[in-house]
């Protein structure tokens, strides 16, 4: 894969789905920010799996039209971080316990597969590349910022996949990084991501070591941990005070 749409998949992975479009316009900004707003909002368990999500009452909070609001739920929808249902609103998504053993099984799957030719292409400047990557999740980490570490440990699995040269495979592994970022936020420990950063550096060096087996066995460790790490129960339905959850918000 180019170094172009290696970029290109790694902005994917920054918008946090395959399907999120860049935003255009003093109008279409706003929303992007609405959109991360809520988005992080989720990610941080500020806004718990069942919350409903009132257009009126996000609206007011964000200071928009209820129909960019709507917009703005169409996208989370689309990126399936909420669920629209006809008659009853949104609300954040709850995936199921068997939605998150497919999702993780889907990556053990993709993902050890791709270690095997990634460690036959990786060179120099790919392994600068998930390094960096590696260390802006470290600093996240550091800082507290739970919602920056999952969206960076996100990007780095998105880039292994990229630079294994497979494009329609690394698409598709955005799109499994960005429903298990939900399931992670859904049903990790406050303040467990998960992911070990420590266990990116192992891989990296299996990778760089051109040990594609080892590489692949550590991938599908890793994401077991990653799956062990959740804890999947059944919660009441909240209504949420917006104007709390979004006190930091800035027009």
């Amino acid at each position: 894969m180019t170094a172009r749409r290696v970029a290109s998949v790694l902005r994917a992975a920054d918008k946090g789905s395959a399907t999120s479009s860049p935003a255009t316009g003093a109008g279409a900004q706003r929303h992007e920010r609405i959109y991360q707003a809520i988005s992080s909002a989720i990610i941080e368990h500020r806004l718990q799996p069942g919350a409903r999500l009132r257009e009126d009452a996000l609206a007011e909070v964000f200071g928009v039209s209820r129909t960019g609001i709507r917009k703005v739920l169409q996208r989370l929808a689309m990126d399936q971080l909420i669920t629209l249902t006809p008659g009853k609103g949104a609300s954040v998504t709850r995936p199921s316990a068997e939605e998150a053993r497919e999702v993780f099984e889907a990556r053990r799957l993709v993902e050890g597969g791709l270690m095997q030719p990634l460690a036959q292409v990786l060179d120099a400047k790919g392994v600068e590349q998930l390094r960096a990557l590696a260390a802006q999740e470290q600093v996240a980490l550091e800082a507290g910022e739970q919602s920056e570490a999952i969206q960076c440990s996100a990007k780095f699995h998105s880039a292994l996949a990229a630079l294994a040269g497979n494009e329609t495979l690394a698409t598709f592994v955005v799109q499994l990084c960005s429903r298990s970022s939900l399931i992670l936020a859904v049903y990790g420990n406050a303040g467990n991501l998960g992911c070990d950063c420590t266990d990116h550096q192992q891989l990296l060096a299996l990778l760089e070591q051109g040990d594609g087996k080892a590489a692949a066995d550590f991938m599908a460790k890793h994401l077991d941990a990653i799956e062990a790490s959740l804890s999947i129960g059944d919660e009441p339905q909240a209504v949420p005070d917006l104007q709390d959850v979004f006190a930091g918000y800035r027009r």
